[in-house]
């Protein structure tokens, strides 16, 4: 069954650095909590990894944290809650329908997918949706697409912050 959400807005966030990619996980990640949803999706090399990473470390998780391509799933503990790191390139719809994803987002954690359009008729209605374009060698323009709430909240509070365009 596709989950069909109305969203409320996009968002812009532009990076310049790598650092400022990891800023903005930074700003994110204060809001997260146990059930959270974040998709990212972009081309190859746009920061996907990049960004897993710096969320991952801005909420608590001390393990490296590397791109879950070959396995899937890497789950890792965070100071507050676990954090599911998601990678589907390599899985069919129906093969990510058998690992059981809803345990992961309705779960205790916050959960990260990476290549999310990919299944995305598995996910729920309500999460973060971001997608990463380049802009430059080292730019990059995060377009954050909330679905419903908290997600739309936390959208906002970031603009009115002067975070988000």
């Amino acid at each position: 069954m596709k989950h069909v959400a109305e969203s409320q807005s996009t968002y812009l966030y532009e990076a310049h650095s790598e650092a400022e990619t990891e800023q903005l996980a930074a700003h994110l990640a204060p809001h997260c909590q146990a059930g959270a949803v974040i998709t990212l999706d972009g081309d190859l090399g746009a920061g996907k990894t990049r960004f897993s990473r710096a969320m991952a470390q801005s909420l608590g998780v001390r393990d490296n944290v590397n791109s879950p391509t070959f396995t899937i799933i890497k789950e890792y503990e965070g100071t507050e809650f676990p954090f599911f790191h998601m990678d589907v390139y390599r899985l069919s719809l129906h093969e990510a329908g058998e690992l059981g994803l809803d345990e992961y987002f309705y779960g205790a954690g916050v959960t990260l997918i990476e290549w999310s359009e990919l299944v995305e008729e598995l996910l729920p209605a309500d999460r973060l949706a971001i997608r990463i374009e380049y802009a430059g060698e080292q730019d990059r323009q995060f377009h954050l697409t909330p679905y419903g709430e908290p997600y739309g909240r936390w959208c906002r509070e970031l603009k009115e912050n002067g975070i988000l365009i």
